[in-house]
């Protein structure tokens, strides 16, 4: 329905409302662990989602994930949320199987056909990725969320975590960071039509063949940037592989406006709670300014895959995401080193 506006009902959207990394760290804590033969990644690393062997062929990769819209469309949300949720799938090197809607809908303030419009783009984008829609839940909320619980499956010796990366090792990042400012100088009208429509239209590209180039040279070790923004995200990693990673503020790619932005004091809330996660963790350069620091702990919705490949492979594998995957501003943005002081170096 395009004559409604979603941005009208909601202070904030996408993945910039995640619940501070700090607050559920401490929460997490607290939760007993779990054990189980056929468990392969639980809670413990902090990843992308839960996998569970099946069998010597099969493990199955469960995940969800929702938020308020990001966008004015309906059909257009629901594709971005949708693109979100199935990313974890992707990160771990899987492929979409099964999927639930989550639906958090104010019917009594908001035309239904809204609702219909946000299921049909989360369904366009599900057939996408090769998978199925099975139905899902519905509670009436004062302000609209939307998301999936996913199941996808991947060949258990194929699994990529983010507990694989390995020394010496290059971090390749799929997409530009800055979204979540991009969208922040929307709802204040400091940034332009054409940037923002750039933005939406990168959280709406699945990151399918991103995971198809990840498992053509059979990496082991990825994940994807969203909430916690490439340092929140980079940390997890690091800790979970017992490596440090060094980027190069440089060579991080961006969004048309970001630094602009950045510089004009548009920065995101989530940025400073991400900013707070990673402080103790990373050591930032003397050349590193301000701006580029809260670059990299902006909140991302649908954001890219940064992906461990061991360095003989690093170009070679680079130009395919940009050429045959359709990826053009995938960059080599750092590398893996034996660990060190601090597990996060931002140059």
């Amino acid at each position: 329905m395009k004559g409604f506006d979603l941005l009208s009902v909601v202070v904030q959207g996408g993945c910039s409302v995640k619940l501070s990394p700090v607050q559920l760290e401490q929460v997490l804590a607290g939760l007993p662990k779990i054990e189980h033969p056929n468990l392969m990644v639980g809670i413990e690393t902090h990843d992308d989602a839960g996998v569970y062997r099946l069998n010597d062929e099969t493990a199955l990769i469960y995940t969800t994930d929702f938020f308020p819209p990001v966008c004015s469309d309906g059909f257009e949300f629901g594709q971005i949320a949708a693109a979100n949720a199935l990313s974890d799938v992707y990160a771990m090197g899987g492929s979409p199987l099964l999927a639930l809607n989550l639906m958090m809908f104010p019917a009594h303030t908001l035309p239904l056909e809204v609702f219909g419009e946000i299921l049909r783009g989360g369904g366009e984008k599900v057939q996408e990725a090769g998978a199925l829609v099975l139905g899902g839940h519905t509670i009436e909320d004062e302000v609209p969320k939307y998301g999936l619980a996913v199941v996808g499956t991947v060949h258990p010796d194929r699994l990529i975590t983010n507990a694989g990366v390995r020394e010496g090792d290059l971090l390749i990042l799929t997409k530009p960071l800055g979204s979540g400012v991009i969208l922040a100088g929307q709802r204040n009208q400091l940034t332009n039509e054409d940037t923002v429509r750039k933005a939406l239209n990168y959280m709406k590209m699945l990151n399918k063949s991103g995971a198809e180039v990840m498992q053509q040279y059979q990496l082991k070790g990825a994940t994807d940037v969203t909430g916690f923004g490439l340092l929140g995200h980079a940390r997890r990693m690091a800790e979970a592989s017992r490596v440090t990673i060094r980027f190069n503020s440089k060579w991080v790619p961006r969004f048309g406006e970001a630094m602009d932005l950045l510089e004009a004091g548009c920065i995101p809330g989530a940025a400073f709670r991400n900013l707070t996660f990673v402080q103790e963790a990373v050591q930032f350069g003397s050349s590193v300014v301000y701006e580029e620091k809260m670059l990299c702990c902006d909140a991302q919705t649908s954001g890219g895959l940064l992906m461990a490949v061991p360095a003989a492979r690093a170009n070679e594998l680079l130009q395919d995401l940009k050429t045959k995957a359709g990826l053009p501003d995938a960059e080599i943005i750092g590398e893996a080193l034996p660990l060190q002081k601090k597990v996060l170096y931002l140059d």
